[in-house]
């Protein structure tokens, strides 16, 4: 079959990878459209030179091709989604000990085909495009349990979202509003902040702009970070005393000094998440059934076209999910 990988160093598209064949209690996918992230972009890196050949991607949807012994949540010709989050069944705290997120160590969905078990794998919502679900489920999970289980956001909250570009910041967006929320999110980029507001967002902020000034009249309950270092003291400025700040990224840098005497008397709240359960899941795609939500899809490219998506991702001109169509 045809893959995308990464192999001694470097990543190319090869035709002549095995098809996977399902065992006891798993199910070999066949991948209609697969979604790119920005883990997946910094993966070359962490593996180096590695000689074996991994497949990338967290991301995708498709329909059941075959299933091995022991399955029954799903049959072949099934239209199914992939669960990224792996080992993590229900919700707590902490991801248990041998979670991973699929796409390394495992082979992910740059692929015509994947072999996972069968509980990693989850309907199709009948409203959604191949598009749309192949890029759902990491992004919207992601920003499901750092909204709700984290953030506990509630209605009449307002939420603070630094970025309003991301494939996450567009879930966040909406899934804030569909539970009465208000939101206000940031940009340096004009064309961003018009998609924003069209998506639904209250208020929208240069990025450059004087946060406290802009939002002297606002009283901001809640705020979700993946910037990291060139945000989190800015949010901090802005969020209400005894306010929740919710951290799953750091896209400029993992280090941030902040003072912490102003912090415990300000008596904020930080948390820190990473993707979700499949408990969770299984209530966020009940969220997007109930809404008729639909995920933002910038861009779709094909499998031979993978090279091109990742320099595309790396540039960050992108709003909402870059798609690959691997049909």
């Amino acid at each position: 079959m045809k893959a995308f990988v990464h192999e001694y160093g470097e990543l190319k598209l090869k035709d002549d990878v095995q098809d996977p064949v399902a065992g006891n209690g798993e199910v070999v996918v066949a991948l209609s459209v697969a979604g790119l992230n920005r883990r997946d972009v910094g993966l070359p890196n962490r593996r180096g030179d590695e000689e074996e050949a991994l497949v990338l991607g967290s991301d995708g949807a498709g329909v059941i091709a075959s299933a091995g012994e022991g399955v029954t949540n799903v049959k072949v010709g099934d239209e199914v989604i992939i669960n990224p989050s792996l080992r993590w069944e229900h919700n707590s705290d902490a991801p248990p000990k041998g979670f991973d997120i699929l796409g390394m160590p495992d082979d992910g969905t740059f692929a015509e085909k994947i072999v996972l078990y069968a509980e990693q794998v989850e309907k199709k919502p009948d409203h959604l495009s191949w598009e749309e679900a192949g890029v759902l489920a990491l992004g919207a999970l992601t920003g499901y349990r750092a909204l709700f289980t984290k953030g506990q956001v509630s209605e009449g909250d307002t939420v603070f979202i630094p970025g309003a570009g991301s494939g996450v910041a567009t879930y966040l967006i909406q899934f804030a509003k569909n539970v009465g929320a208000k939101v206000i999110v940031t940009s340096r980029n004009a064309e961003k902040q018009r998609q924003a507001k069209e998506l639904g967002a209250d208020i929208v902020l240069d990025t450059a702009s004087d946060w406290p000034k802009e939002l002297e009249n606002e009283t901001v309950d809640l705020v979700i970070d993946s910037v990291g270092q060139a945000t989190f003291n800015r949010s901090l400025e802005i969020l209400k005393k005894g306010g929740r700040i919710v951290i799953f990224g750091a896209t400029t840098d993992d280090t941030v000094d902040f003072n912490l005497r102003k912090f415990f008397y300000g008596q904020y709240q930080l948390f820190g998440t990473t993707m979700g359960s499949r408990q969770e899941l299984g209530a966020m795609l009940e969220h997007i059934e109930n809404f008729k939500m639909h995920p933002v899809v910038d861009r779709t490219f094909s499998l031979d076209e993978a090279e091109k998506a990742f320099d595309y991702l790396k540039e960050g001109k992108q709003f909402g999910k870059v798609a690959l169509r691997i049909e």
